[in-house]
């Protein structure tokens, strides 16, 4: 009758120590599952295994669809996890950051130069002139405002960021300034006129 509690003290004085020993080095970090459980679990992939071919690459085109359409998400969130290594990194963070908080002409060029488009097609002295003299005149002014994007982001990101590695910084905001708004990935943070915001 004593040795009964006793041994059922001893027990649940062995369990405790148990649990608050830490678990041992190079172990898998979690209790093996009871039987029952690996039973279920296995009888469930069967259930869902493909019957054929066909139904199994069905199933590797819908996981690889949810997969990108998850990388897609992370990417215009910005999420470090899903991002390219070029848009990787602070410095890159604030290019972006800097070139969406302002207006750009290069961003509405695709615009400007498919109504110039739709204008040549009027056959008048004038329109063609226009045509012969505005895609010059457009290509220069949005490659004088990219090199000027280009040298002020090196400047600033080399105050901001004297540690951190700045080759490249100076093409990627003048490229993403070329890129109309709602095609930019990631997403724009901030909205043009939120200079003082970054």
């Amino acid at each position: 009758m004593f040795r009964r509690g006793s041994d059922s003290s001893d027990t649940s004085s062995s369990a405790e120590t148990a649990e608050a020993r830490p678990l041992k080095e190079g172990g898998k970090g979690r209790p093996t599952p009871k039987r029952s459980e690996a039973e279920k679990v296995r009888r469930n992939r069967l259930v869902t295994a493909p019957k054929d071919r066909k139904e199994a690459y069905r199933q590797v085109r819908a996981r690889q669809a949810q997969q990108r359409a998850k990388v897609r998400e992370g990417m215009a969130k910005g999420d470090t996890r899903y991002l390219p290594k070029r848009d990787q990194g602070p410095v890159r963070e604030f290019a972006r950051d800097y070139v969406d908080s302002r207006r750009t002409f290069g961003s509405h060029l695709m615009l400007i130069m498919f109504v110039v488009v739709l204008v040549s097609f009027v056959q008048t002295p004038l329109t063609q002139l226009l045509f012969v003299i505005i895609p010059p005149v457009l290509l220069f002014v949005v490659l004088t405002e990219s090199l000027l994007i280009s040298q002020k982001i090196k400047k600033l990101a080399a105050a901001r960021f004297p540690n951190e590695q700045l080759k490249g910084v100076g093409l990627y905001a003048a490229t993403r300034s070329l890129q109309m708004r709602r095609l930019r990935i990631p997403t724009p943070r901030y909205g043009p006129g939120d200079k003082d915001k970054i």
